[in-house]
């Protein structure tokens, strides 16, 4: 079993991201590109103690940087998952 602070990179803290936790209580984390559901699971219970109701994962496209010159790039790609924990429970990101 890996690391968990290997799987789970940063939490995301946006205006979606703060709307989705007062209303469902869900958490978005990015995480390592290579983690499954179960394993991201499991490194939100070892990190923060509390228990996970479900795991949904999507990766992201980078964003294309730079495009009217000749040479272009883009950034990263990454995964994002969304945790939900489960009633009456919560994470202090601050």
């Amino acid at each position: 079993m890996r690391n968990p602070y290997d799987i789970i990179k940063t939490a995301r803290v946006t205006e979606k991201a703060t709307a989705l936790t007062e209303r469902y209580n869900q958490y978005i984390f990015e995480v390592d590109s290579r983690a499954t559901k179960q394993e991201i699971r499991f490194a939100v219970e070892k990190i923060f103690s509390k228990s996970v109701q479900s795991v949904n994962t999507m990766r992201v496209q980078g964003k294309k940087k730079r495009e009217r010159t000749a040479n272009f790039g883009r950034t990263n790609h990454w995964k994002k998952a969304i945790i939900t924990l489960k009633e009456g429970e919560s994470i202090d990101l601050f």
